[in-house]
């Protein structure tokens, strides 16, 4: 992976956790110039920001399904409409970009994110607070974890 790319997907990840809202490309506006003058400045091109926002979806499906299990249900479906917001748009953008096998490859991990997202929240949906951690409760939900005997 390329570290500008990481970089990309931490920035973004971190501004999404923050404030709930995603870096665009201004985020060259946001790096400071490095402190020796005879560098240039990193600036990020809109293919390594692509790819980056691309590798972000995984963060977040990562975060939508922990918080489904902290009963954040909600939260996780506007996170999943962000990142199937994100397959739609790079789904346009895909073919314009040279014949890119990273490109192709992540477009199909991010489907995959979303299917998992959108599954997850089903699950929640049609099952209840089945899958939902009851949080306080001290007892047992299954008797391989030492649950009592039901008579």
């Amino acid at each position: 992976m390329d570290p500008v790319q990481e970089y990309v997907e931490a920035a973004t990840f971190y501004k999404f956790s923050v404030s709930g809202t995603l870096s665009t490309i201004e985020i060259n506006a946001t790096l400071l110039p490095l402190s020796d003058p005879s560098l240039e400045p990193l600036q990020i091109n809109i293919l390594d920001y692509i790819l980056g926002l691309a590798d972000l979806t995984g963060e977040l499906m990562r975060m939508a399904i922990g918080r489904i299990s902290d009963g954040e249900v909600k939260f996780a479906q506007r996170i999943c409409q962000i990142v199937r917001q994100i397959h739609r748009e790079l789904f346009l953008v895909v073919p314009h970009v040279d014949d890119s096998y990273d490109m192709k490859s992540k477009m199909e991990v991010i489907l995959q994110s979303v299917i998992k997202i959108e599954n997850a929240c089903f699950s929640v949906h049609v099952r209840g607070s089945e899958y939902i951690p009851l949080l306080g409760d001290d007892a047992p939900m299954s008797f391989l974890l030492g649950g009592a005997d039901v008579e």
